[in-house]
């Protein structure tokens, strides 16, 4: 499946969440009902990842990436009335330090998901 397929299936999930829960929930509730849609829609998804940081060839760290869905896509959940460019940023981070591909920064927000979708590199795996 390629990356804008994944994301677009991604993105259906993300709306079937919001349209039951609505605003006003911890990220963690968004994290565990996304979940369980992903998973409904055949996709593989690990929430919570562990994934090493390093710089140059020294580990420095560690972050948890909140959910990845088969692999390739790093999600980026948060609730919160409005996305900063730092909630952009964290995302990019990941992407860098994963060197993964495609990122969705997914909000549910006070009137509906928003999604920012994030690419390290753009290559044919992305195309229509």
């Amino acid at each position: 499946m390629k990356h804008k397929e994944l994301s677009e299936k991604i993105i259906g999930c993300a709306y079937k969440v919001y349209n039951i829960m609505g605003f006003g929930f911890l990220e963690s509730v968004y994290e565990k009902c996304l979940l369980i849609e992903l998973r409904k829609s055949g996709l593989r998804a690990e929430s919570q990842m562990p994934i090493d940081v390093y710089y140059d060839t020294e580990l420095v760290g560690e972050f948890r990436a909140d959910i990845v869905v088969e692999g390739i896509i790093i999600l980026e959940l948060k609730s919160v009335r409005q996305l900063m460019k730092t909630h952009e940023v964290q995302l990019v981070n990941y992407l860098v330090a994963t060197k993964k591909d495609v990122g969705l920064l997914l909000n549910f927000a006070e009137m509906q998901v928003e999604v920012k979708r994030k690419v390290r590199k753009l290559d044919s795996s992305f195309s229509e």
